[in-house]
């Protein structure tokens, strides 16, 4: 039986608002979100057995859970029979971090759901999609396309075909941020600063970016003041465009316009910051 490769890609907030609470679990955000060309890399292959077979592998393998995004969703399509009682073996080298804000356990689902969209496995239309994705994950849906995406506060999402072209160094300290425990501590909100009425490719401007923010820097900085320190460090770096973290953290990402200037930038964070993961990048 044939095997398919799939790249999973890690997903980057470029800004992120949170803007009060839904209910007593989740909040009301809204999101500028990008794509980078950091990957996981899944192979997917038939089996001839009663049960799915899902093996993580890698450097950032470890500590996963049995009951994790990919056997979700696969107990969802199952619970339906959309996947018409066929098997998958399903193996995922983790070359993204876990809880580092790349979303890489969330795009690892959505690049699934993705590739049995594409390839006929599943027949779901776009409600049908929704449905299942967001059970597992409020940012699984990001993924199903991998296009920069604008999550408004009112739950749309609009997907543009614009290309940002900038470099990243992407830097993540020796411990992670659990998203449910930061959003815990959020105490104030802030109001919508994406406005759905102009120009949506406009939203992607660079100029626009950087007068945005990522609303859990303060709480997340409050409790990890090193992430503040890095930051500053970062801030500092010669033709830097700015600086933010992504998601509720721990990672943060350098912006430059260019791949030499990003090159630069790392050889001096990596001397800095020898024992944390560091890594250039570009979106995609």
């Amino acid at each position: 039986m044939s095997i398919s490769k799939i790249k999973s890609y890690a997903k980057i907030n470029l800004s992120l608002g949170v803007l009060g609470k839904l209910n007593s679990k989740l909040h009301r955000i809204e999101s500028l979100v990008s794509f980078i060309d950091l990957h996981d890399e899944i192979s997917i292959k038939n089996i001839n057995k009663e049960k799915h077979e899902v093996v993580f592998y890698g450097e950032f393998s470890k500590n996963i859970p049995n009951e994790n995004t990919i056997s979700n969703l696969l107990k969802l399509l199952d619970k339906q029979n959309y996947l018409k009682n066929q098997k998958y073996l399903i193996k995922i080298k983790k070359n993204i971090p876990s809880e580092s804000g790349m979303g890489g356990g969330s795009m690892n689902a959505s690049s699934i759901m993705r590739y049995f969209i594409n390839k006929n496995k599943v027949f779901l239309n776009t409600g049908q999609i929704s449905k299942i994705v967001n059970k597992i994950g409020s940012d699984v849906i990001l993924g199903i396309e991998k296009k920069n995406s604008i999550l408004f506060s009112n739950g749309k999402l609009y997907r543009s075909k614009k290309k940002i072209g900038l470099y990243t160094i992407i830097i993540k300290p020796n411990f992670g941020c659990s998203a449910k425990k930061i959003y815990k501590n959020i105490r104030s909100f802030s109001k919508p600063a994406l406005n759905k009425n102009k120009n949506k490719n406009k939203l992607f401007s660079i100029d626009h970016i950087i007068s945005l923010k990522n609303d859990l820097e303060k709480v997340v900085f409050k409790k990890y003041p090193i992430l503040l320190n890095i930051k500053q460090k970062m801030l500092n770096l010669p033709k830097v465009k700015f600086v933010r973290m992504t998601g509720s953290g721990s990672s943060l990402v350098a912006y430059f316009n260019s791949k030499k200037a990003s090159l630069n930038g790392a050889k001096l964070l990596k001397r800095k910051y020898k024992n944390y993961w560091c890594i250039l990048s570009k979106t995609i």
